[in-house]
């Protein structure tokens, strides 16, 4: 590796939990409306790293249910926030990782996510009517990790995403959106799990995704635009699942993420010498498992989550 570069996992464990515990610091406070998800990025990343232990598990799924609305079934991104896909998916990932979908009425938050589909297929975040693609692989990976797809039309969601194609393969947030990784990986992961990848143009697809790697070995999300750590998991999760993770340089990519990484205090940076935040490290450290870096736990690339917890969800039923 560069510079006899390697993943700091023990301080990035300590930042995490630090973070935590830090409510009134600057970054604390501009997460606070996304709390929910901060959690998901940070505990995946504890666990990714065989840390889980460093947390109360029972601590952590009691402050998760008292973001719950129940009278909608969705999840809010803090206590006392409105409730929307994509804190309810983070929620229900977390719960995951604990094996507790127990607390959940879990047909109650299968019909939240399930009323949020239109007509024409698409899914909106909540009740207020946004569409972009990422609720549609919100929608379908909620449901799939409840083991209630059948709640929705399949067909219509298919055809909706498949309606966000473009001519260079990739996909944007609606019908003629520009294409962007950050798009491609939910339009390619919600095609996985509806089983209905035979879609995509894997090597059109295959080309603009691998086009993505910049001179630095980082990757970013659209062209001309600078590599960002992010972009190791939007874009390397979805070269796996369209097999064609083959046609970057694993080597450079992997310098690239441990050379933004602050090796002092812990945390990972988009780039080098920037600072820190929960959002990277877990990014950082999800493209690292994607690449089967040395003592990092691999990751399913359609569900976002360690594949152990994964083949837990699935294997059981």
């Amino acid at each position: 590796m560069a510079d006899g570069a390697e993943l700091a996992a023990d301080k990035h464990v300590r930042y995490i939990v630090t973070v935590e515990k830090k409510k009134d610091s600057f970054e604390s406070l501009v997460m606070e409306h996304i709390r929910l998800n901060g959690a998901y990025w940070g505990l995946t990343t504890l666990d990714l790293l065989h840390k889980f232990h460093a947390v109360d598990a029972a601590e952590v799924v009691d402050w998760i249910m008292s973001c719950y609305h129940p009278e909608s079934g969705g999840f809010g991104g803090n206590v006392g926030h409105d409730p929307h896909v994509l804190y309810t998916l983070s929620a229900v990932q977390v719960l995951c990782l604990f094996d507790r979908l127990d607390v959940l009425d879990v047909d109650k938050v299968a019909d939240y996510v399930a009323g949020l589909q239109n007509e024409d297929g698409s899914f909106s975040g909540d009740i207020w009517g946004e569409v972009d693609t990422r609720f549609s692989y919100i929608a379908l990976c909620t449901l799939s990790l409840l083991h209630r797809l059948h709640r929705i039309d399949m067909q219509k969601a298919v055809d909706f995403v498949v309606s966000c194609k473009n001519l260079d393969g990739g996909f944007g947030a609606m019908p003629g959106g520009e294409s962007h990784a950050g798009q491609i990986f939910c339009c390619v992961g919600a095609l996985a799990i509806a089983g209905s990848l035979h879609h995509i143009d894997r090597d059109l697809l295959g080309w603009w995704l691998c086009e993505r790697q910049c001179k630095d070995g980082g990757l970013n999300g659209r062209p001309e635009k600078l590599a960002d750590v992010c972009y190791s998991w939007w874009v390397l999760s979805s070269l796996i699942m369209i097999d064609r993770v083959h046609w970057i340089d694993k080597e450079k990519l992997t310098k690239f993420i441990l050379n933004c990484q602050d090796k002092e205090n812990g945390g990972i940076s988009d780039r080098p010498d920037n600072a820190v935040d929960i959002y990277h490290t877990y990014f950082g450290v999800a493209g690292l498992s994607l690449m089967e870096y040395p003592g990092v736990k691999p990751m399913d690339p359609a569900y976002a989550l360690p594949l152990d917890v994964v083949n837990r969800i699935f294997l059981r039923k």
